[in-house]
């Protein structure tokens, strides 16, 4: 079985130290931290009205990260000379509107083929790894193919929802998708929504899953387990057998 990565979404540690308007929980270091507790990355996802991540943290996250950096966000024009700018290993384009809460849909690649290519390209030629945030729908994946990007981002939302009632049901789109994907060498991603009950089972049925990208559940149970532990726990779940 291929060994995924975990990525922590840091997101929901600069929303806490934005609300108070200091530097606490200081974010360089809660960086560091998950990467000596044992992530084998950091992912962040800045939004147009900063609300969490801001422009600021990039360049310091990018000198003090050593493990894999990952950008996530709207390809506009600023966010892509910020991305440029900064270099990180990975970048995650995902279709949110600027006021989006979260993502919640993949990419229409289909529809968006020509810009998605033309971004993918731009990125690439500036030594970033492509990912494009993508539903499991075969059509978008050949068309995903076709834009020239690295690797695929599963949306994962949908799985996790039905996960409960169903989870041979919940998976099996992912699973199909992920057999297309090998089979079109594209290096597949996934995240939003995994937890410690999901992740295990998407992990086992997906396969040659790379990375996944994990924030706002690990924090929510880092509440109860401390950072470190919840970490290992996580990191658990993506090596047992």
């Amino acid at each position: 079985m291929t060994m995924t990565k975990l990525s922590v979404n840091i997101n929901k540690i600069a929303l806490i130290r934005n609300s108070r308007g200091g530097n606490y929980p200081d974010l360089l270091q809660v960086a560091r931290d998950c990467e000596s507790y044992g992530a084998q990355g950091i992912t962040v996802h800045p939004r147009p009205d900063q609300r969490h991540i801001r422009y600021d943290d990039i360049p310091l996250l990018k000198e003090q990260v050593t493990t894999e950096f990952n950008i996530e966000g709207y390809p506009s024009e600023d966010f892509l000379d910020m991305v440029i700018k900064n270099k990180p290993d990975q970048c995650t384009l995902v279709p949110d509107l600027p006021g989006a809460l979260t993502s919640d849909n993949g990419w229409d690649t289909v529809t968006h083929q020509h810009f998605l290519r033309e971004t993918t390209k731009k990125l690439q030629d500036n030594g970033i790894r492509v990912s494009l945030f993508i539903d499991p729908i075969p059509e978008r994946l050949y068309a995903a193919k076709e834009t020239g990007t690295d690797r695929i981002e599963f949306y994962t939302g949908p799985y996790a929802y039905d996960f409960h009632q169903n989870k041979e049901v919940a998976i099996k789109p992912y699973a199909d998708a992920g057999h297309l994907c090998n089979q079109l060498e594209l290096g597949i991603n996934a995240g939003h929504d995994l937890n410690l009950d999901n992740l295990y089972h998407f992990r086992a049925e997906v396969p040659q899953l790379l990375e996944v990208s994990i924030g706002h559940a690990l924090v929510c149970d880092a509440l109860y387990f401390g950072l470190k532990n919840t970490i290992q726990m996580y990191l658990h779940q993506l090596t047992k057998v």
